[in-house]
């Protein structure tokens, strides 16, 4: 597989993550990790049935517990998280403290091997952050109160930003394995429904529906096309091309009528394309051969 098709293969994953409100909205009422642990669960399937039919489930033999338990910390640590400091502090805020994971990607991949970070990554993603910025609402309130549903936010992006790091990190390791990180998040998620929270089944076939979806694509396929993206593509792009979900989701919302149009997603839409295209120059200078011309020798007899 290229660098190129594997990159593209991840950002199937961005583009599946921007459903993610929409289904979510159309799941209530149920809660959080009630929902996390239906979703997970269903992911898992999928994974398990694709080895199945592959023939891939001894590779699962092969991977070490340490990687089976860093997979799981990824995706239940980062959910976990994320709808804690949505309880603790505004969610447009926490959400964008958040979203700062494919900023730290951006910015730590230069330290993997084979990697090298230039000027035009970091000036994309900051620019893709601005859009982002403004997608989110922009600004951090002033509220004490809400500090450790920031901090909770900030753990959020560094969770997450880590977990893709370690992905890549761990190149070797098959996709396959990520069906045993949904299954383990799935069964942490529902100790953690039963501990914290009151069971809330969907009330109507639209409600199911969104569930199901969920579990298919967002928090489900999308998770193996991710792995499969940051350990053979271009993790630095993907990473600044991920600020596409917030605007992709948001303009998702505003078609179907759950937020009221804006004209700052004009703006935004310009800062993160802009963002995306400096990125992607940046990759292409990466890995522009240097040919080297010499001057023509003359013949010797």
């Amino acid at each position: 597989m290229t660098r190129s098709k594997a990159t593209f293969i991840g950002f199937t994953a961005v583009l599946l993550w921007s459903l993610l409100a929409l289904f979510t909205v159309g799941s209530a009422p149920v809660p959080p990790l009630q929902l996390n642990a239906i979703c997970f669960a269903i992911g898992g399937a999928i994974g398990v049935i694709w080895l199945s039919v592959t023939g891939g489930l001894h590779q699962l033999r092969c991977v070490r517990w340490p990687i089976y338990l860093a997979g799981t910390a990824g995706l239940f640590g980062y959910h976990f998280l994320y709808f804690s400091a949505l309880r603790l502090a505004p969610p447009a805020q926490a959400g964008l403290i958040a979203y700062l994971w494919p900023l730290l990607i951006v910015l730590f991949s230069g330290l993997l091997p084979g990697e090298r970070l230039n000027a035009w990554h970091i000036i994309g993603a900051f620019v893709a952050f601005a859009g982002a910025a403004l997608i989110l609402g922009g600004g951090i309130a002033s509220d004490a109160s809400a500090l450790p549903g920031y901090a909770l936010a900030g753990l959020c992006a560094l969770t997450w930003s880590s977990y893709s790091l370690l992905s890549r990190r761990f190149g070797a390791v098959p996709t396959g394995a990520v069906a045993v990180y949904c299954l383990a998040t799935s069964v942490l998620s529902g100790a953690a429904h039963f501990a914290l929270e009151t069971t809330v089944w969907p009330q109507h076939m639209l409600g199911w529906a969104a569930v199901a979806a969920l579990g298919l694509g967002p928090v489900g396929l999308a998770f193996y096309t991710w792995d499969l993206g940051v350990k053979r593509g271009d993790i630095q792009l993907l990473g600044t091309a991920s600020y596409a979900a917030p605007l992709i989701s948001t303009l998702i919302l505003v078609m179907v009528g759950i937020a009221p149009a804006s004209p700052v997603l004009l703006i935004a839409a310009a800062l993160i394309a802009g963002g995306a295209g400096l990125a992607a120059m940046g990759a292409r200078r990466a890995l522009r051969p240097v040919i080297e011309t010499e001057p023509p020798r003359r013949a010797t007899r």
